[in-house]
């Protein structure tokens, strides 16, 4: 891989240990890596201008359904509460085949790279006609991001009281045997690793107990991490105590789905003692701000958890409850929403920001990302501060307050994947026709 010089940066948000800003600097990538920052800096290799840009540490997100790209904006379920959203939509994701997920997941994915992202995870829950999990993971490789998917599933269906079809529930012992080859194929655990399986039931309402203590065993046996869905709303704690005689947290924990090795998505309706729990077990957080008001779910305590050194990172959660996935525009909405809670104070945009890049490495286990730092992977975001967004700034760093949508350069281990605000890796035009084309087939269903 050719030697990269980013050159004469503006500033330089690195979120290194030090948390340094740096001006007027240049950053080399070699092999992937990030080789050596400083100034004055030559080489042999390609040179990219960093002259009126802010370079951060790719963002990184911590939840998605990449599948959902194809259903935005479902009449019936634009305004309905996550239960309702969910019946509504089980039907139309029962008709989705392997290639929809495919191109779902393409769609979903340059979205995310536009918005500065460079790692992401994403949760698949559901298999309809064929479909199996790399259906998503080979569309992280045609675009080139960072994957840390997961082996979602669901299995308790309508006529077990559950919520969704009968016909997207699987059998349990199918649902692990799964979960043991995906991880077994996939899942490299090694320090650059493109590609990190976890396991993940879809929710506590829509798999057993029996399930969620399975899945907790076999990822501690295979070394993977464990993600579901926990507090979301009113409805979801409602269920819990019903059913299981508990709140999540509790529920969480007594079958082991707390530790470093966890990241629970949502959130919102934590408790003070379930902070406590998640911050004593370093339990990782998935916050999804924009899902959690697009479903009225409600605001989570980001600041408390936050305070209590709970591990959080930012999801754009799916497409079908956001209905957006912009990396950059969630953590300016994680920002805004505290600020509406907490007062004007209670939250910066370098926060969110670290929330957004850093704090997400954290929660996936990934150390050796989310930071510019020598010995880092080259996941790098370059974002141009010239244009009307940020035009009368004081403060360009200030991404989050006055600053672009949109990435001009994008490089994930030292590969370039946005290009002078252009995708470098495949054919966006086709892309589209074909996921338009898909979306159409499945409203035609509908």
């Amino acid at each position: 891989m050719p030697e990269i010089l980013i050159q004469d940066i503006d500033i330089a948000l690195t979120m290194d240990d030090q948390r340094r800003k740096l001006i007027h600097a240049d950053l080399r990538i070699r092999n992937g890596v990030i080789a050596e920052i400083g100034s004055d800096l030559t080489t042999s290799g390609e040179v990219i201008s960093g002259k009126g840009c802010v370079v951060t540490p790719g963002l990184v997100n911590t939840h998605h359904h990449l599948y959902q790209n194809l259903t935005r904006a479902v009449p019936g379920a634009q305004d309905a509460l996550l239960f309702g959203w969910l019946k509504r939509l089980y039907p139309i994701w029962s008709a989705f085949t392997p290639d929809d997920i495919h191109v779902s997941a393409q769609l979903g994915l340059v979205e995310l790279a536009f918005s500065g992202c460079t790692l992401t995870s994403d949760h698949l829950y559901l298999y309809p006609n064929g479909s199996r999990l790399e259906d998503t993971i080979e569309a992280a490789g045609d675009i080139g991001l960072r994957f840390q998917p997961t082996r979602g599933a669901m299995s308790i269906g309508e006529s077990a009281g559950g919520l969704p079809p009968d016909s997207l529930v699987e059998d349990e012992r199918a649902i692990l045997d799964d979960m043991i080859r995906v991880v077994d194929r996939f899942h490299d655990p090694a320090e650059g690793s493109m590609c990190r399986v976890a396991l993940a039931p879809c929710s506590p309402f829509s798999v057993s107990r029996e399930l969620m203590r399975d899945s907790a065993l076999l990822a501690r046996d295979k070394g993977v991490m464990l993600h579901t869905h926990l507090a979301e709303n009113d409805e979801d704690i409602a269920y819990s105590l019903a059913q299981f005689g508990c709140r999540p947290g509790q529920y969480a924990e007594d079958l082991g789905w707390t530790g470093p090795d966890v990241w629970h998505a949502h959130c919102v309706k934590l408790d003070a003692e379930e902070i406590d729990l998640f911050a004593r077990t370093r339990t990782g957080v998935a916050h999804c701000p924009c899902s959690n008001c697009r479903l009225g779910s409600g605001i989570a305590p980001l600041r408390a958890m936050r305070d209590a050194r709970v591990p959080v990172g930012l999801g754009v959660d799916g497409s079908a409850s956001n209905d957006m996935a912009s990396l950059i525009s969630e953590a300016r909405q994680a920002m805004l929403l505290q600020r509406v809670a907490q007062g004007a104070d209670a939250m910066s945009a370098y926060e969110a920001l670290e929330i957004a890049t850093r704090g997400g490495a954290e929660v996936l286990g990934r150390p050796d990302v989310g930071q510019l730092a020598v010995g880092k992977r080259a996941d790098i975001a370059i974002w141009d501060v010239t244009g009307v967004a940020s035009s009368g700034s004081w403060d360009p760093a200030a991404l989050l307050l006055a600053g672009p949508a949109q990435v001009k350069h994008l490089f994930v281990e030292g590969r370039q994947i946005i290009r002078d605000s252009n995708l470098a890796t495949m054919d966006l035009p086709g892309l589209l026709e074909r996921h338009q084309k898909a979306t159409t087939r499945l409203m035609l269903l509908a």
